[in-house]
């Protein structure tokens, strides 16, 4: 019997060999980051899945290229109406597909970009990026970052005062299809309240949840369950684990924990607080809401990024 023959083909990602790249995260949700200052790295979807590959590459929920937004369409529209949006978070999911935002990676985006030495950003200083969700201020506080995240809307036309839920949502572990709310923060989010702790963990989430109707681009799914009390000292607090779009469960998603707080903040009522706590599997982010320009409410969400280890493609 002739043995299996091993692989003969180089790596999908040979012709990047000699990049210099390093791995960050934000509360567990981790990237692969690159520095692209000239902007002459292309990195096809096919490499940032193997880069990304838990076993065979680097590992991470995604890939982040660090290149100034003149060199690229999205970010040339940008620096139109924001000249100070130098740089742009080039940002791919793990399987290689585009997304909008990601509301951790633009915090260790920020955090590789001084690093690197590409930024001066003293504490207290703020720093405009350009994404794919649009321009994101980001002010520095020690080795923790606070973005402004823009404007949330729910995704589905409606009466938004009476809006209580636009759609159904079915995962393994939970018995019967369960009500939702689809929330944009730049990017889509469907969000599901859970009544206790047990029922988040039973959820089972290497598969994708089924949502009816999904947005028009997919969706990321949360689910989250209210502390109680849901309030105290001024402050709400939620637990949420998520199934992210071309990723699968991630320790955290900053975008989701903003959506998770819009909707449990909608659903609890006018009295429901502006500042969150929002409890993940990868550590605690803040979420705060604030009156933006326009008369746009916006959403603040902090917390830290971390620089784990720096390395040379081979």
């Amino acid at each position: 019997m002739d043995a299996t023959p091993a692989e003969t083909t180089e790596p999908v990602f040979h012709t990047l060999g000699g990049l210099r790249f390093s791995k960050g995260h934000g509360t567990g949700n981790d990237f692969v980051l690159v520095a692209d200052p000239d902007g002459v790295h292309t990195i096809d979807a096919g490499q940032v899945a193997a880069l990304c590959d838990r076993h065979r590459g680097i590992g991470g929920d995604g890939l982040i290229r660090a290149v100034p937004s003149r060199y690229l369409s999205e970010g040339r529209e940008l620096l139109l109406s924001s000249p100070e949006a130098e740089w742009f978070m080039d940002y791919r999911n793990g399987d290689g597909s585009l997304s909008e935002m990601c509301g951790n990676g633009v915090r260790v985006f920020v955090h590789f970009l001084r690093a690197e030495g590409l930024v001066d950003l003293p504490d207290g200083g703020a720093l405009t990026i350009g994404t794919r969700g649009g321009v994101k201020t980001v002010v520095r506080t020690g080795d923790s970052y606070a973005v402004d995240m823009g404007p949330w809307e729910f995704i589905f036309p409606g009466d938004a005062t009476a809006k209580a839920m636009d759609s159904l949502v079915t995962a393994e572990g939970l018995e019967v299809p369960r009500p939702a709310l689809s929330v944009s923060m730049g990017n889509p989010h469907t969000v599901v309240a859970l009544a206790e702790l047990s029922e988040l963990e039973a959820t089972r989430l290497y598969t994708a949840p089924k949502v009816d109707p999904v947005p028009a681009n997919g969706t990321n799914v949360e689910f989250v369950v209210p502390a109680e009390p849901l309030v105290h000292n001024g402050i709400g607090t939620i637990t949420m684990r998520v199934h992210e779009r071309g990723v699968g469960e991630t320790q955290s998603c900053g975008t989701g924990a903003c959506a998770a707080a819009v909707a449990i903040r909608h659903w609890a009522g006018a009295e429901a607080p502006d500042s969150w706590q929002v409890n993940v599997p990868g550590g605690v982010v803040g979420v705060k809401f604030f009156a933006g320009a326009g008369g746009h409410e916006h959403v603040e969400l902090s917390g830290p990024a971390v620089i784990v280890a720096t390395g040379t493609l081979s």
